[in-house]
């Protein structure tokens, strides 16, 4: 089953999906109608497992380092990501200390002059 939303959610590419029809398997009652997928279903099948993970790991980034082969900045840019796709957080804000963080891990900048422009 997780095959098949895997190859659906490659298939639309982040476009939106209506569902029209939904079954309860035991009972084989079906509802039809026009149906939005929940925040979480709507996030691109990567995603999915990224945050399956963050949970399996019960949010250790530590955890989500080794598990990914990322590194810790890289981590929170994508949990910040997922979280402003989701309208937990403003995308100004996320924007900002991403691309700090990313310049941090680049070489671009100095762990002070990173300091200094978080503060801000």
């Amino acid at each position: 089953m997780s095959q098949g939303w895997q190859v659906l959610s490659k298939m639309v590419d982040g476009q939106e999906i209506v569902v029209n029809r939904v079954t309860v398997r035991s009972t084989a009652i079906s509802i039809e109608g026009e149906f939005e997928l929940p925040p979480l279903a709507r996030l691109s099948f990567e995603d999915q497992v990224f945050i399956g993970m963050f949970i399996k790991t019960h949010g250790s980034i530590k955890e989500m380092e080794q598990a990914f082969g990322i590194s810790y900045p890289t981590v929170k840019a994508r949990l910040n990501r997922i979280s402003e796709s989701l309208g937990f957080i403003e995308s100004k804000k996320v924007t900002e200390k991403d691309d700090v963080l990313a310049r941090l891990e680049r070489g671009e900048i100095t762990v002070v002059e990173a300091m200094e422009r978080l503060s801000k």
